[in-house]
């Protein structure tokens, strides 16, 4: 029998925790195109819990698995079941431990997808798409003009 180990950035966290891996659809805008991309990222129990309830989300499917199996120390590992154009997301390792977390704290969370089960049938949509590298750039012409007397007490 193999024995749990834990991460050294996270001795609260074993290999044999278990963890939920979504395929996201995101978008990234260079050039002044958008260009759409698969991400790999982690799923904490709160938002699977709203994406089952049925709200639109950008998860084409997720899979139940453990830390150790997405995880070899700070190295994603991709599961078979997700396409080979997609890619991991920013800070995976560190996402994927405070994914992590939240089945542990709230385990009744794990009992929505049983390990090793892959679900894709959320209510999918792009309407709002998810921009990687959007930027709110603030002018000085956003600023709303105001009265002298706004910040006064009459």
């Amino acid at each position: 029998m193999a024995t749990a180990t834990s991460y050294p950035n996270a001795p609260d966290v074993s290999t044999e925790d278990y963890l939920v891996v979504g395929l996201a659809t995101c978008f990234i805008k260079e050039d002044g195109e958008v260009h759409e991309v698969k991400i790999i990222e982690p799923i904490p129990s709160a938002a699977l819990e709203a994406i089952l309830k049925g709200i639109p989300t950008s998860y084409q499917m997720a899979l139940s698995t453990t830390v150790g199996a997405v995880l070899d120390g700070e190295t994603p590992q991709k599961p078979a079941q997700f396409p080979a154009e997609a890619q991991f997301c920013d800070e995976f390792s560190f996402r994927t431990i405070a994914a992590t977390r939240t089945y542990k704290s709230r385990t009744s969370a794990q009992s929505h997808l049983p390990l090793g089960t892959v679900r894709d049938d959320f209510n999918y949509s792009l309407d709002r798409k998810r921009v990687l590298n959007s930027q709110r750039i603030i002018k000085t012409e956003d600023n709303v003009k105001q009265h002298e007397y706004t910040h006064k007490v009459l």
